[in-house]
């Protein structure tokens, strides 16, 4: 237990140390172009179109698979709703960290 106490205190005191450490004033940014906004351009033209290609491929199967057999036509549509959102999601997820990258 004591040994424990020690560690715990020991830690804290480190801690307490390096918080001036992380108050310093960050260096000023190097003139030039700003490359993470340029690739998260190229990253989201990425993400878009391929997964409108997978959007694409998704509708066409389901259409298919509702041509084939009719009866199924509820379970094939919530399927391929469920994964069109799943697809959406990825594009704005990628959005998202984007934005938060580049901000």
């Amino acid at each position: 237990m004591r040994k424990m106490t020690f560690v715990v205190l020991a830690m804290l005191a480190c801690m307490m140390v390096a918080t001036p450490a992380f108050a310093a004033e960050t260096p000023a940014a190097p003139a030039g172009p700003n490359w993470v906004a340029i690739t998260s351009g190229f990253a989201l033209a990425f993400a878009v179109g391929l997964a409108a290609l997978g959007q694409g491929k998704v509708a066409g199967a389901a259409c298919e698979g509702m041509a084939r057999n009719p009866a199924a036509r509820t379970g094939i549509q919530i399927a391929m709703i469920l994964g069109l959102a799943f697809i959406e999601s990825l594009v704005l997820f990628t959005f998202l960290m984007i934005i938060l990258k580049v901000k």
